[in-house]
């Protein structure tokens, strides 16, 4: 098996499905578009709710898509061989057109063919599901499997936990099969995966999703009428995986950024490279997050990315990296993704202000708790730092345990752990519950208040384009059954003429119950109809458009690029009020809007 770059993987899947007759569709924002049962895009079918719960795709029934994720549920494992907070997922998808036999028979024929990665057949394992009182054992999928050549001794039945999918507590869901590799060259893979399947060196590197059922509120699985296939596979695990290296940080990706550290993991201790892998983990993924329009904060996207960035920043000094080190290592990543996305390269200024911005004021920080820390660690008469108080240095200015007790024993000084890891627990569980809270659910809202939400949003743009001028571009939007908050470009703040000048227009439209059209067309045509979209995203070739107009006259209000869905007709939206009108960031407004 010869070697294989990260674009030629990306490359080759995307050519596979689409002789295949799928339309290949660009990566979607890390910032999920009206959106908010979760804070990043997770997974590749996130952007894709709406087209797996029934709405009609601009590329048709099938798509395939290198799509950004962004996942912090694990961000204490990164740094070990497999654990990331960024990835691209790699995804063919089926809205309703084929199921379990030809998803299984394409990732057989892409693993192991000459044309796909000619993966040897001796060296993969499959798991399905087992089956519960719920649904039954996926005999079907493994049955696929089996005809395909697979020995049955490879194939596992796994629980629920393993081999099922669903994006909530309800909703679509389904059974998946699972594809690993064995990654030890030395030693042949074990004939039964069953008994072996816990083996750290079978390798996960694909699953495909079959949602065949809809989770009810009280519990039970009704058949879906429309059955969808979901698939996922891991850049950078299966780029390791096929280069032979037992870590994702082993990639031709990772290693320029080790180069711009000047550090090498040969010689670095194992703490050492997990530091290491921390630091670059979190920059690759903070230069993403900074791309879509995130910037550091106290709460949500911005408190996740400050604290990618300030982690990172604890570990650059404990291995003493040198002055500049950050400035070069965003440099590296644009580099090594430029081609792959070009926006990262065309906001590059923004993305160094904002990441450099963090840096000097979380400097202050450090050089401040640093002294806490010192002060503290002398003033114990005895015993040592407590656990708590090490706590709060990590809570209040992101101190790692390991930069705690490193200061504490260069004096000869002990911590208790156990207080420090109890405190630590207490904190997780507090953090889960917010969590829970905050992002119960998975799928994107269509209830009826949404949809509302969602047309009211394209008046609202457009009243602010005609109010404020043409420069005014959405750079975000975040939906709710409680208010639509909507991003948008403009250097100061709007007056309450503006606003409610603003407010007049969209209530205006609403009262003229102006017919909502949905067209599907290539997006040369959009353009030439002067749709708008939001500013940066790169688009499908074929393309949604939304057109607002007043069927009597032709007037057309809003026309925009949008994967919907809306209401009919705009009458039926109710009085819509704006709440609040702030800044975002730097060149960036934001309206929090209300419909009655």
């Amino acid at each position: 098996m010869s070697k294989i770059t990260a674009q030629q993987l990306r490359t080759k899947y995307l050519e596979f499905f689409k002789s295949k007759g799928h339309t290949v569709i660009p990566s979607a924002s890390l910032v999920p578009e009206n959106d908010s049962s979760v804070l990043f895009t997770t997974a590749g079918m996130h952007p894709l709710v709406p087209y797996l719960l029934g709405q009609q795709h601009p590329g048709g029934k099938r798509v395939t898509n290198v799509q950004k994720c962004i996942r912090t549920g694990d961000i204490d494992e990164v740094g070990d061989n497999t654990h990331l907070t960024f990835f691209e997922m790699l995804g063919n998808w089926s809205f309703g057109d084929y199921f379990k036999k030809e998803a299984i028979s394409w990732s057989f024929e892409f693993l192991t063919s000459k044309d796909g990665l000619n993966l040897p057949l001796e060296r993969l394992a499959f798991s399905v599901f087992a089956g519960d009182q719920d649904a039954p054992r996926d005999e079907e999928a493994a049955g696929i499997w089996k005809s395909l050549g697979v020995k049955e001794e490879r194939i596992a039945y796994l629980p629920k936990e393993d081999n099922w999918w669903i994006a909530g507590n309800t909703g679509p869901c389904g059974p998946d099969t699972e594809m690993f590799y064995w990654i030890d060259d030395g030693t042949p893979a074990p004939a039964n995966f069953q008994e072996t399947k816990e083996d750290k060196r079978w390798v996960e590197i694909w699953n495909d999703v079959f949602m065949q059922f809809e989770k009810q509120p009280d519990g039970k699985l009704v058949p879906l009428k429309q059955q969808n296939v979901d698939t996922g596979m891991g850049l950078d695990r299966t780029l390791a995986v096929l280069n032979g290296q037992k870590s994702v940080y082993d990639t031709e990706i990772f290693k320029p950024l080790f180069d711009v550290l000047s550090l090498g993991q040969e010689v670095m201790s194992n703490d050492e490279i997990r530091k290491a892998r921390i630091i670059l983990d979190h920059i690759r993924a903070s230069v993403f997050i900074v791309a879509d329009g995130v910037e550091p904060s106290n709460k949500d996207r911005g408190y996740v990315l400050r604290r990618l960035l300030r982690r990172s920043m604890v570990y650059g000094k404990l291995l003493n990296l040198q002055n500049h080190w950050l400035k070069a290592l965003i440099g590296q990543v644009m580099a090594i993704y430029g081609d792959a996305y070009p926006g990262i390269v065309r906001d590059s200024n923004r993305i160094f202000e904002v990441i450099e911005a963090e840096q000097k004021k979380f400097g202050l920080t450090l050089e401040k708790g640093l002294k806490q820390l010192e002060s503290r660690i002398k003033n114990q008469e005895s015993g040592g730092l407590t656990g708590k108080e090490a706590f709060d240095l990590y809570q209040s200015f992101g101190f790692p345990w390991e930069l705690t007790k490193e200061m504490a024993e260069a004096i000869g000084q002990k911590i208790n752990k156990e207080e420090f890891e109890t405190e630590f627990k207490k904190h997780q569980e507090l953090s889960r519950t917010a969590s829970a809270g905050q992002f119960k659910g998975g799928l994107g809202g269509n209830s009826e208040k949404i949809v509302k939400y969602h047309t009211a949003t394209h008046l609202m743009n457009a009243a602010l384009r005609q109010v404020l001028g043409e420069h005014v571009w959405q750079k975000g939007s975040n939906i709710t059954e409680e208010r639509t908050r909507f991003d948008f470009t403009h250097p100061q703040k709007m007056t309450e003429e503006e606003k409610l000048s603003v407010e007049a227009l969209v209530n205006g439209w609403i009262s003229q119950d102006l017919q909502v059209k949905k067209d599907i067309m290539p997006i040369e045509e959009a353009r030439k109809l002067n749709a708008i979209g939001v500013f940066g995203e790169k688009y499908s070739d074929t393309v949604s458009v939304y057109t607002i107009a007043d069927t009597n006259t032709g007037e057309v209000v809003s026309r925009e690029l949008c994967g919907g869905p809306h209401v009919e007709h705009t009458g039926v939206i109710g009085k819509f009020k704006i709440q609040k009108e702030e800044a975002s960031s730097a060149g960036i407004r934001r309206i929090k809007a209300t419909i009655e």
